[in-house]
Order: structure tokens, then sequence, then C-alpha cells
């Protein structure tokens, strides 16, 4: 296993301002962090307006709170208006809107970009309130992952030349270098940090062909230059690019994840931007920008759009540009060899990571029960997570399963690989194994109502077909999704897409009730999932208002959600007050 230094990844929720000083203590190890050590800029990536505002008021809160460092200047960019630009985009677009606050005194500035855009389908609890804030199981108050991405990269800004550190709301790099050696952010071009992987995973990720070494050695971290960067490779690909490397008898590859480049290279882009704008297209910030770097880098992958979800005009045109405004500049990688890379955006990962990973469990030190009140089984405590959640004594929660920002009455029963969130669930209920169900506010015609959307973990929210004729091609807990609705007593042909009816999925599907409480919200979703695993007819009260995840976020009350963790947020502290006592 791995040894990380806790320093690097448990960022203490301790920070104070005395004029324009700021220190962050870590009190495990005495270590004081100073203002000029931190980030100058901290920038995320909204998908649009609404989700802007989202992030907006929660940093607001928690720096209220005081959760997070203070003195250094939070941003939140909306993409703009019109079609998807991706997160190349985004980041060309902060960087202008950086660009446009700030001028000539960007140049000395250490920025990070957090991409954090996006309707997070394969993890829709983090939908409404946006993946960036994300919980983890740590801390107390409850640690997101915007307290993790500072504090796994809380070394970076004092060993770094003004730029921009590029990095994802969804993913954990952990590593371990010497107490004499630290990640150093100090050439010109792109500097990308690169995780020993599988060759399997290299088919799913970035993979770096590196330049030969003048003097080969194994060690925590190497500084490399890189040849050729490769955009979800195959294997025969990765071995014909000499991209495959071997250590005691074992071969891998070095994958991406967190990238950096200089002040200046950040202008070369914002001319590229200038050149491009406005953008018609999704641009992919490591397949579209990193391919057109190294000393082997060729046009031909612009014609390659086998990776690209949605093949769009003008795509080719623009990576050719890209390409042409880069070539020739310099990608350099920082090999971490003893690190691992952790993808949490999907459902299976996101309960799989924080009940049954040993390996991260032990390495962040995450625990099943944070900043909650709860009792539970101590056989069940190794296996189960519940964050920022008051669960009656007789709560009984199963091995793998996820409980974050909700309330659990008594003697519920939640199955095993499930994850609740955001719910109120009322007493004697059962929720079954390998269930996601999630509980959201709205507000329809001025009035507020509680939406419960329930899927299968596994379930493809992104699947989708040409029109509701269709519907038997999707599938709701591995039955067809118009038996399902026959299952609910409504008619398939009345039922509703939300949106784009040409692209219907299990995301624009109205079969959720509005209603006008938490608690008979999830009542009725919970009906609609009995009636799957029985075979019954569940009716669906009359004249109810059916909404789609979809149309639910376009809708969002996210005064009235994040009212109700407040109030979870002091009913805890309260009771552990009390418990202290």
């Amino acid at each position: 296993m791995f040894s990380f230094s806790p320093v690097k990844f448990l960022l203490m929720r301790v920070s104070i301002t005395i004029r324009s000083v700021k220190v962050i203590y870590f009190p495990s190890t005495g270590k004081e962090v100073q203002s000029d050590e931190l980030w100058d800029l901290v920038v995320i990536s909204a998908v649009d307006e609404d989700q802007r505002s989202a992030y907006e008021i929660q940093i607001t809160e928690k720096l209220e709170r005081k959760e997070l460092p203070l003195g250094i200047n939070y941003h939140v960019f909306a993409d703009p208006p019109g079609c998807k630009i991706g997160n190349g985009g985004s980041t060309l677009h902060s960087l202008q809107c950086l660009h446009d606050k700030y001028g000539k005194s960007l140049s000395g500035c250490k920025v990070i970009l957090i991409h954090a855009g996006g309707f997070s389908q394969r993890l829709p609890s983090a939908s409404a309130l946006g993946k960036i804030l994300t919980a983890v199981p740590l801390g107390n108050p409850l640690y997101q992952m915007l307290e993790l991405k500072l504090a796994m990269y809380v070394d970076f800004p004092s060993h770094m030349k003004p730029g921009m550190l590029v990095t994802c709301a969804d993913d954990i790099e952990l590593y371990s270098v010497s107490d004499q050696e630290n990640v150093v952010f100090d050439k010109s071009g792109f500097t990308a940090l690169a995780h020993p992987s599988p060759l399997s995973i290299g088919t799913t990720h970035g993979v770096f062909v590196l330049e030969p070494a003048e003097m080969p050695r194994i060690c925590d971290m190497e500084y490399r230059t890189c040849s050729q960067f490769l955009h979800k490779p195959s294997i025969e690909k990765m071995f014909k690019c000499n991209a495959v490397c071997k250590r005691e008898g074992e071969e891998f590859v070095y994958t991406d994840s967190t990238y950096y480049f200089d002040y200046g290279t950040a202008m070369t882009l914002l001319t590229l931007f200038s050149e491009m704008s406005p953008l018609t297209c999704e641009i992919d910030a490591y397949g579209d920008f990193l391919q057109a770097l190294g000393r082997r880098a060729t046009v031909d992958y612009t014609e390659n759009t086998a990776n690209v979800t949605k093949k769009e005009n003008g795509l080719v045109e623009i990576r050719r540009k890209i390409f042409h405004r880069l070539k020739g500049t310099v990608l350099s990688v920082i090999l971490l060899n003893n690190s691992k890379f952790y993808h949490v955006g999907t459902t299976e990962e996101y309960s799989f990571h924080f009940t049954a990973d040993p390996c991260l469990r032990a390495e962040l030190g995450l625990l099943s029960a944070a900043f909650s009140v709860c009792d539970l089984e101590p056989s069940e405590k190794t296996r189960v997570c519940v964050s920022h959640s008051i669960l009656h004594p007789s709560v009984t929660v199963s091995q793998g399963s996820v409980v974050e920002y909700s309330r659990l009455d008594a003697r519920v029963k939640v199955g095993s690989r499930s994850i609740i969130s955001g719910c109120w669930i009322g007493t004697d209920l059962t929720v079954p194994s390998d269930t996601f169900i999630h509980s959201l506010s709205v507000n329809l015609d001025g009035k507020t109502g509680f939406v419960t959307v329930v899927f299968g973990v596994k379930d493809d929210l992104k699947k989708s077909v040409s029109s509701p004729a269709h519907m038997k091609a999707l599938s709701l807990f591995k039955i067809n999704l118009e038996d399902c609705v026959g299952l609910w007593g409504l008619f398939p042909e009345k039922v509703r897409f939300s949106g784009d009816t040409s692209m219907c999925s299990l995301w624009n599907t109205c079969i959720f009730t509005v209603c006008s409480n938490l608690k008979d919200s999830f009542v009725i979703s919970l009906g609609m999932l009995k009636a799957l695993d029985s075979g019954t007819i569940f009716t669906l009260p009359k004249k109810a208002t059916l909404t789609s995840l979809q149309e639910t976020l376009q809708n969002k009350n996210l005064e009235e959600m994040l009212k109700f963790r407040k109030e979870l947020h002091e009913d805890i502290l309260r009771v552990n007050l009390s418990n202290s006592v």
C-alpha cells in the first residue's frame, strides 16, 4: 500500500484573518501555511448561469462558516449560452473572464481552475448542487470535494510560477514523494502529472509517450519530456507508439490527471480563443489541447472522432486551429511513480470508493459516519458511508450503501449498494438494494414542491432513443420503460418527455410526482419501485404533476434544499454538543 502524508490531504478547517495575513493551521503536525503559499485565485467552471448561482451561494456560506481558506478570491464562471463548449472551451472562456477582470496583473497570479460544469448524469445526487460540492466522509463539519481539492494541492502554489493548474471536480489524486522533494511547476508550456496505470486504464484516459531518459532511475518522482500524447488509445497503439513501460516484469503506461500551463501559454490560448470565438462545438481540455503538444505530435488526430460523444460540424477545423497554434509547445510530465488516481464521478464509483475500497479509505482516513448522528452496528461500520445525516438508533444500513444529507426515522432499513441523498425517510420503510434515490425541491408556479427520483445504481441515464415510441429500448431496474410506466397506471403513448424529444432517455422522462412535502415524495417514489419489484400495479395520485429529473433541475429550489441541509447541520451540532456535556 502506498504511504501518503496526511498533511498533503487533510486541510484542517481552522483559518483566521488578521489584517491581510492568513494562516491555515495543520494541528496534527503544527505546520502553518502562510497566505503567500496559497492560490491567488480559485476558479470553478459552471455549465450555465443557474449552476453558477448555486455554486456562489454555497461558497459564500462556506466562507461565512470559515470552512474554506479566507483571503483568496473565488470565482465561478458560467459557460456562455448556446451550444456546449466542453471543458476545453470552459478553460478558454475562464481565461478570458480572468483577463477581462484582472488585465496585466494576471501575469503574477497562481490560479487553480476546477472544472465542475455539466449535469452529472452519471452521479445525479451531484446534479442540483454541483459535483465540486459533493460530500466526502471526512471532517467536522463535513468536507466536500472543494476542500479536498485545495488540500490535495496545498503544496503546489509555493513551488509554481504564475499560471494555471487545470483539474476536474470528480477525481482524487494521491501521491508520495520524499521529504526533500516537491512537485514543481516552473517550466514554460504545459506540465502534466502522470500516474502509472495498467494498460486497460490507459484505453479510457490520456497516455504519455516519454522521450528516452538520459539516466534511467527508479524513484518516487521524475521530471521528463513527453514526445506525444495519446487520447484513449487502443493497447495496440500504446505498443506501436512506445508508450508502454516495464518495471519488475510488469507492463504499464503513464496516464493523465491534472496539468499546469504558464502565463505565456495562457496568452497563447487567449489568442487562440479570439480566433475561434464564438465556439460552436465541444472542445476537450485534454484530448484537444494535449494531443497538439510534443515533438511527435501530428495533425492526424484532428480527424479521429471515435471518442467524441456527439460529432459536430466544425470540430475538425477547430482542432486544426488548436494544433497549429500550439504546435511546438513543450509538454513536460512529472512522473509520480508512487501515486494513485481515483475517479468518483459515477454512482458505482462513488459508493465503492467511499464504502468498500480499503485503499482509499485508509489513505484518506475516510469515515463510516462523518458529521452525523447515527448508531450503526460495528460490523456494518466498516462498509457503509453516512455523511451529514441523522439516523434513528433503530436504522439498519447494509454494506456498500451511502446515506448523505438525509433523515432516516425509526426502523428504516437500507439495502446493500444503495445511495440515499437529500431524503427524509419515514418510519418502517425499506429501501431495496442497488437503488439510487434522491430528493429535490422545485419551484413550480410560485409554489414549493418536492420530487424524489429513483433509479437503479447501474441504470444508464444518458442512453437515449430517437422518439417516445422507442421507450422499450430504455430500461429502469432492468425492466423496459414501457412496462414500467404500465405498472404505474400510465399509458405509454401519453408519457411526456421534457426538452428535446429526439433524444428520449431516463434523464428526461416525466414519471416523478411533485409533492407538497419531502416525506410524501419519498413514499410515492418508493411505491413506484416496489411495483417494479412485485409486478403489481401502483397507481400514481390523480391529477399529479409529473416531471423528469431534467425538468426538476431546471426548476430547482436552491434555497429550500440548502435550508434542509442547514437544519440537519444545526441539529447534528446540537446533538453532538449535548453528547459531549
